[in-house]
């Protein structure tokens, strides 16, 4: 999907921490079943909110230094980073509507 990001070590400063726009990033691993089922979810996200928010997944079997640093602890994992910073976290498999509550408060 063009408007969903991967994102790793290599591009995680510019993606996500240089941003000119807030940034969505879900934790997540391929064996994950609840990731799998949150995945339609953070798709349509991507769809729904593309020039708002840049939304992005970040494969924790290939990025555990990313998800250590930001105490990733398990997955899925929602974290929502405005101007490098975090500014909201959500765990586990989340309904759609409870993620849109967050960026709304998040970003307007």
């Amino acid at each position: 999907m063009a408007n969903l990001l991967e994102v790793d070590e290599k591009n995680w400063e510019s993606e996500v921490l240089n941003s000119d726009k807030p940034v969505l990033v879900d934790f997540w691993a391929p064996w994950c079943g609840p990731c799998r089922a949150l995945a339609p979810t953070v798709e349509a996200l991507a769809q729904e909110w593309d020039g708002k928010v840049k939304v992005a997944k970040c494969n924790t079997d290939d990025s555990g230094p990313v998800a250590a640093k930001y105490g990733v602890m398990g997955i899925p994992a929602l974290i929502l980073f405005k101007d490098g910073k975090v500014v909201h976290q959500l765990q586990g498999n989340q309904p759609k509507q409870r993620i849109v509550d967050q960026l709304e408060s998040h970003i307007g």
